[in-house]
């Protein structure tokens, strides 16, 4: 069942709607048209429970701002590209300098974290979508792009991409939601365990973009390979850790090849509840948190640095820059279609 409630207006007096969503176990997601951004998600515990395990904000306001990207649908790209411009077919594209030398999720104020998208509601869905056009943010082609949110019997929060250009450009989209199972504001995430069906990494140089290699993560704190709390080895002796301050690192994933398979499972011992992962993407950027800055979120709780912890499926940070990476390159001949998948048992 999908209801709307009026969330507030942008700058220019358009009106933005939060979208609810129910399924029949009481699960609820909440969305809204600015950003396609995820706002709220009410999760039963082990003993039905109910808590908002998302970090965000109650007024649309806040969102004008998010400088943590808090629910965002991140696009065109996600991540991080190295100084800030990639070739493609020849054309040497420069986009905003915005994280050091380099370019962070495309842009701050235009990105598609900022667009005010068209909504249209379904029986268990809201399908978002927006027209971006040719040298948007610096990005080449003419792009018609959806984002779905689906919200099953099966307490599993879908998240089905669809993209396409005019013209061969990139596209690697990402949702930035901070999970905290014990429920937001609830203290810290460090003592999540979590599982990554990931045997290797991407190391970075500092500024977070990718060396290009594909390491292997074994005796290193990069290790969750088998279920280990997040907070066990993130304050390490170990300089990848310590370019920023704690994980966020891209994660290949094991066995990737274009379908849909689970690769994640977090608990939080407290409450019980427990989240499974699944995409069909073949990395993960699983982000603790680290620079989450002192803030009042939705009913006036207090963030701060690892409050909440992302996993954002996505092609490898800086494919754009590097051939030996999987591409996100998209055009006229390749459609972008990919579906990630929360799923609380």
């Amino acid at each position: 069942m999908v209801t709307k409630e009026l969330f507030g207006k942008t700058v220019d007096g358009t009106e933005i709607y939060k979208y609810w969503i129910e399924n029949k176990k009481g699960m609820k997601a909440a969305v809204i048209n600015y950003g396609a951004i995820l706002v709220n998600l009410l999760v039963p515990d082990s003993e039905g429970n109910v808590d908002d395990v998302v970090l965000g904000y109650g007024s649309l306001e806040d969102y004008f701002e998010n400088g943590s990207f808090f629910g965002a649908t991140v696009g065109p790209n996600a991540n991080r590209i190295g100084g800030a411009s990639f070739e493609l077919d020849g054309v040497r594209y420069q986009l905003d300098v915005n994280d050091g030398v380099n370019n962070l999720h495309s842009h701050v104020k235009e990105g598609y974290h900022k667009r005010v998208w068209d909504a249209e509601e379904g029986e268990d869905q809201v399908r978002f979508s927006l027209k971006d056009q040719d040298g948007s943010m610096g990005f080449p082609g003419n792009k018609e792009i959806q984002v779905t949110y689906t919200l099953t019997d099966e307490n599993a929060l879908e998240i089905h991409y669809q993209g396409s250009s005019d013209q061969n450009t990139i596209i690697n989209m990402t949702n930035h939601t901070y999970f905290n199972l014990a429920g937001h504001g609830k203290g810290t995430i460090h003592d999540h365990v979590l599982t990554l069906n990931a045997s290797h990494y991407t190391p970075i140089v500092p500024g977070a973009i990718p060396t290009g290699e594909i390491a292997s993560v074994a005796g290193t704190p990069f290790d969750f390979m088998t279920e280990k709390r997040i907070g066990e080895e993130i304050g390490a002796d170990n300089e990848q850790l310590k370019m920023t301050g704690g994980y966020d690192h891209n994660w290949v994933l094991d066995g990737a090849d274009g379908k849909i398979r689970k690769f994640a499972d977090v608990k939080e011992p407290e409450s019980g509840r427990c989240m499974e992962v699944f995409t069909d993407l073949p990395g993960v950027q699983f982000y603790a948190g680290n620079s989450i800055t002192q803030q009042t979120g939705k009913e006036d709780v207090e963030y701060g640095p690892r409050s909440g912890f992302c996993l954002e499926t996505q092609y490898y940070p800086d494919t754009a820059n590097k051939p030996q990476f999987p591409s996100c390159v998209f055009g006229p001949e390749r459609k972008y279609d990919t579906t990630t998948v929360y799923k609380f048992i």
